[in-house]
């Protein structure tokens, strides 16, 4: 699944996350599916996806709070499903459960229908609240530190 202009939102911060979020499911797909990897190196995966996840997810729900984005709650809600999911996805897997085909294309459905329909959303609300689509020209600050954690 590459990362497409199509996918961004017109939020850099927003945008870089996202990014990560489907580099960490082509990790998982190229680990799981196509080198069929060990156990351990898929729940490492596994195990970033929900962190990352819970991560992106705080920063966008901080965000309907700061602006008081009128569709935060029901956005919430979401988030609360996908990451739930995530973590039935993982505690299954650490339970014997392979990732097949069929989990992947929901985890890559899941991610782009969220952004293009859900996400794109708030895009105008946040932009007409006075945020600034560009904070800087360097990485994201969340990748930055996910990076240090993650890229040692």
């Amino acid at each position: 699944m590459p990362w497409s202009p199509d996918l961004g939102v017109g939020l850099q911060e927003i945008d870089e996350q996202h990014k990560i979020l489907i580099n960490l499911i082509n990790r998982l797909f190229n680990e799981a599916i196509l080198k069929q990897s060990d156990r351990a190196t898929i729940d490492s995966i596994l195990n970033e996806l929900v962190q990352y996840t819970i991560i992106h997810f705080s920063v966008e729900e901080s965000l309907f709070r700061i602006f008081d984005y009128p569709d935060g709650d029901s956005h919430h809600q979401q988030h609360e499903k996908l990451k739930n999911e995530v973590i039935k996805i993982q505690n299954k897997f650490r339970n014997g459960a392979t990732v097949d085909l069929e989990l992947m294309q929901f985890l890559r459905k899941w991610l782009t229908q969220h952004i293009m329909i859900d996400d794109k959303k708030y895009t105008p609300f946040f932009l007409e609240k006075g945020f600034k689509s560009t904070w800087s020209k360097q990485r994201s600050w969340v990748g930055k530190i996910w990076d240090s954690i993650y890229l040692k």
